[in-house]
């Protein structure tokens, strides 16, 4: 079977990685699912269907690494800054 048929298996992948950051929050599981989901979705619209796995892989690698920074820079807390809870949800 051809790995531009595979798009299944990263959209697989995209989803166990998002599962495993709901688990294990901290973004880094989330820049790698939507590392994988892209790929999975370029590959099933026939972006990238003459590519064979290790290019598969570096543009997952560069995808990746680009939404983790991304995320991080956008979800992070000032210098300094700390997040205190004045009040249970429970209240």
């Amino acid at each position: 079977m051809d790995l531009a048929t595979q798009w299944w298996v990263w959209l697989s992948a995209a989803l166990m990685l998002g599962i495993l950051e709901v688990l294990i929050p901290g973004f880094v599981a989330l820049g790698f699912a939507a590392g994988a989901s892209i790929v999975g979705v370029l590959l099933a619209i026939g972006f990238f269907s003459g590519l064979s796995l290790p290019w598969l892989l570096v543009i997952f690698a560069v995808i990746s690494l680009a939404l983790y920074v991304g995320l991080r820079h956008f979800f992070k807390l000032e210098r300094g800054q700390v997040k205190y809870w004045d009040r249970d949800i429970n209240e």
